[in-house]
């Protein structure tokens, strides 16, 4: 285990000098890039004068290091250098290093690699230190001009090109950022073009840079990303700020995106599509990931954050807005819907386990562990929290101040928290609780009515978490609407404003005992606890006017039948298969909104709930129940799929649409659910005619969902087999069908097929990654799966730690489980944590998920 020291944010410092202007030049060489660095500093008056200068540095071969053109003998120590306060001027002055790097071995993918010929950076969060010495860190901001000189036909980096000749070209930047920012790209790409007109008339070239052959798949990133720019223009008032906006694809690549100024680095995943290769699913996420990273260009960029404790700042803030986004664009309601399953299913599993942490944590070893689902979902859910609160008004008066306050700055948490205080008058000393304490609150309901006078009685409990054990009321913000035994809505939807413990509220002049629609749209990221009959969810699910209660009503009737199943063998019974029939039979409701609803809970789901309800889950039992709650929905409905789907055809040829995807949606759950009852039939036809991926990939999964379709399979890789893309879906879709106790085996054998590249972070994610989501096959209880995921996350570890910590959050929930379960969970990560030459960032996690 490597020995690293964490850091608090209790001791934070501004940096000992600041840095006005940096001047890079490179030299590309895949063994030996040379990088001269020339940078404009002086001591900040922050700190006063005689400090060192620490810089940052790990990986690199100094070649030369001056300070006003004299010559320094220092030697750099393995995580940087640090020049005596003796040999600095006490006055402005240019430090000039010249370093050697070798992007082709970069295995980590951080700092400047290779991806099959192309150069590339990735500087978050702690990149840039491995490509010169430079104080690493957020809050020093500059601006850079930079040089790229290669043998390359395209040389990009971040701002305005400004100078440019054979082999080389110069950016310069106008706008102070971190070094987190800088961007470099180099090789043979394409670009897929178009123009922007601002609201106040600046014209700007927008480019999309692919590797040749793949310029047809790039316009609906670029749609979704002239969509992104007038909406922050319509919705916010930002405007873009320089006279190009690039984006790259590029194929091995750590996370989904970056928005480095100007110049975004995407996984290419997130940016080709075309109806033949891209389900629906991948057109949407590429409209919100696109959305996301331009939306950093004010949240993130113009204004950045002080330190990485503060990284809810800028990314919680920039989900909401791409939430919004999408909203506007699809379904608010849908929306909404999914936004939630992704919360409960990664935010709230984080939240009761040993990895749980603060929105705003205290302290961390290794940056890179913490972006996680608290910071970006459950900050995401802070920020709509605190807007429920303000009112779309006081919100509007807070953004417009926040950016007018701190444009160009690195801020903190109190500084976002003060610029609402101001706009609105409004203390939020109290609500400053959610950036500070980890955890999942507790809601339970009671209610009473008496005389016309209806009350409803909150409690709130804020569980114990790692590190935090005494914890306040928080404020949270309960929509609430009643209706009439009749369906009526007799109580609008009323924003309730908790802040105590314990809490009443009350509805007078009520003519009969309403049904209360509590947390609708989920405006608080809580566990509810309330005692509820089925007959109760049943009517909520048919007359609820707020479409999430709505939905949350029919899911919780199926979770409720699920657990009976699972705990006493209980069988579907006909109220719930009924009031499902009516839903998917609605035509008045939103085709996708009932896709929805046909989807029943995940396994995962399943075991969250019983472990929280103090049942140790079975994941052979949750696997079997699951199956047969399918079976008999798929009888129940029988009758009326064919019809059904045959309604939902869309004519013409194919549009990545919302109206459209959602029409699929319900006709593939309508496939899935005839496919149990047919053999498969009708889901062969539909393979066999399928003219888009939506369908091929939802036609193929009907088919291994029911153990047949290998033939199909076969097909689909012979036809595909050169888009990598679309492979990482043949490699998943096999591990995510697989029968619980052959998971683990087809895991194996896939990882012997020709095309697994494992140092590919995409295909070790497809493979290695969906046998850890299957949730039964990963928990089999031969424990086969646990062995597997662990060797090869210690052998990717070496090359890649940054990807191998994150996925090693698949044995965060071994608490949950039997103990037979939890003795092969924590040796597997004990024999992680004994492992010589452990990367900081997987011993991180496997210490904290042990509790170590």
């Amino acid at each position: 285990m490597t020995d690293a020291r964490a850091i608090h944010l209790a001791d934070y410092q501004p940096f000992s000098h600041l840095v006005d202007q940096v001047a890079l030049k490179f030299h590309l060489s895949p063994q030996a890039t040379k990088v001269q660095a020339r940078l404009e500093m002086r001591p900040n008056p922050a700190r006063g004068a005689g400090h060192d200068l620490r810089l940052d540095g790990e990986g690199l071969r100094l070649m030369s290091l001056s300070i006003d053109g004299r010559a320094l003998s220092v030697q750099p120590d393995d995580t940087g250098l640090t020049i005596p306060a003796a040999e600095l001027p006490d006055a402005p002055f240019v430090l000039e290093t010249e370093v050697e790097i070798a992007p082709e071995g970069n295995t980590a993918l951080e700092g400047l690699y290779m991806s099959r010929g192309l150069y590339c950076t990735q500087c978050e969060a702690e990149g840039f230190r491995k490509i010169t010495f430079y104080p690493d860190r957020p809050d020093v901001m500059a601006r850079f001009r930079v040089q790229v000189a290669g043998d390359l036909p395209v040389l990009l980096s971040n701002g305005n090109l400004v100078a440019e000749g054979p082999g080389w070209a110069e950016w310069d930047d106008p706008w102070p950022k971190p070094a987190y920012l800088f961007a470099l790209v180099a090789g043979d790409l394409r670009a897929h073009s178009a123009r922007f007109v601002t609201m106040s008339g600046r014209d700007v070239a927008l480019n999309i840079w692919v590797r040749p052959g793949d310029e047809g798949r790039c316009a609906y990133a670029m749609d979704s990303l002239i969509r992104s720019m007038r909406w922050d223009e319509q919705v916010y008032g930002r405007e873009y700020d320089l006279d190009v906006f690039n984006i790259v694809a590029v194929d091995d690549f750590n996370m989904g995106a970056m928005e480095n100024k100007g110049l975004n680095i995407f996984n290419s995943k997130f940016v080709l599509a075309s109806p033949e290769t891209a389900t629906d699913d991948d057109f949407a996420r590429i409209e919100a990931i696109i959305a996301h990273e331009y939306f950093h260009n004010w949240t993130g960029n113009r204004i950045t954050c002080r330190d990485w404790f503060q990284l809810c700042l800028k990314e919680g803030l920039t989900v909401y807005r791409d939430q919004q986004f999408s909203g506007d664009m699809r379904s608010h309601a849908v929306k909404r819907i999914e936004d939630v399953l992704m919360l409960r299913a990664r935010q709230f599993r984080e939240d009761q386990g040993p990895l749980a942490h603060a929105v705003r944590p205290e302290s961390y070893v290794e940056i890179n562990n913490f972006y996680t689902a608290t910071i970006y979902e459950k900050g995401a859910e802070v920020i709509g929290m605190l807007k429920r609160l303000v009112g779309d008004d006081g919100y509007a008066r807070a953004l417009d101040l926040y950016f007018e306050r701190h444009d160009g700055q690195a801020a903190t948490i109190e500084d976002w928290l003060a610029v609402f205080q101001d706009a609105t008058g409004r203390d939020l000393t109290q609500f400053k609780r959610w950036y500070s304490e980890a955890g999942t609150p507790r809601l339970r309901v009671t209610d009473d009515f008496n005389n016309g006078t209806y009350t409803l009685h909150f409690e709130q409990e804020n569980p114990v978490t790692p590190g935090q054990t005494v914890k306040g009321a928080k404020v949270l913000p309960i929509a609430v609407g009643l209706l009439n035994p009749n369906g009526d809505e007799v109580v609008p939807t009323t924003v309730l404003e908790m802040t105590e413990t314990r809490q009443s509220f009350r509805f007078d002049g009520l003519a009969a005992r309403p049904v209360p629609s509590i947390l609708r749209g989920f405006s608080a990221p809580v566990l509810l606890e309330r005692t509820v009959s089925a007959e109760e969810r049943a009517f909520l699910l048919a007359h609820d006017t707020d479409p999430f209660n709505k939905w949350e009503a029919g899911r919780a009737l199926a979770k409720d039948l699920l657990a009976r199943m699972v705990i006493d063998g209980a069988a579907p019974g006909p109220d719930w298969l009924d009031a499902l029939a009516r839903v998917a039979q609605d035509d008045s409701l939103d085709p996708a909104f009932r896709a929805l609803c046909l989807r029943l809970p995940s396994d995962d789901d399943m075991a969250q709930t019983l472990y929280a309800s103090g049942h140790v889950p079975d994941p052979a039992g949750i696997y079997a129940a699951r199956r047969r709650m399918g079976d008999a929905l798929a009888q129940r409905l029988a009758g009326v799929l064919p019809g059904l789907m045959a309604g939902l055809a869309e004519p013409g040829p194919f549009t990545p649409d919302a109206r459209a995807a959602g029409r699929r949606s319900l006709r593939l759950a309508a496939l899935s659910l005839l496919s149990r009852v047919d053999g498969g039939t009708a889901a062969r036809a539909a393979f066999a005619a399928a003219d888009n991926m939506t369908e091929e990939v939802g036609a193929l999964s009907c088919l291994l969902d029911i153990g047949a379709g290998q033939e199909e399979l076969a097909r689909f890789e012979s036809r595909w087999r050169t888009d990598r893309n679309v492979m990482d879906k043949w490699f998943a879709l096999q591990i995510g069908f697989a029968s619980p106790e052959r998971a683990a085996e087809v895991t194996r054998a896939l990882t012997e097929h020709p095309d697994f590249d494992w140092k590919n972070p995409n295909r070790f994610r497809s493979v290695i990654g969906a046998l850890s989501g299957h949730h039964a096959g990963f928990h089999h209880i031969s424990g086969a799966a646990y062995a597997l995921v662990a060797d090869w996350l210690l052998r990717l570890d070496p090359l890649n730690p940054q990807t191998a910590a994150r996925m090693s959050t698949a044995f965060e929930t071994w608490p949950r489980y039997d103990a037979d379960r939890q003795g092969m969970l924590r040796d597997v990560l004990r024999r992680m944590l004994a492992t010589k030459g452990l990367s900081r960032d997987l011993s991180e996690m496997a210490g904290r998920m042990l509790g170590d």
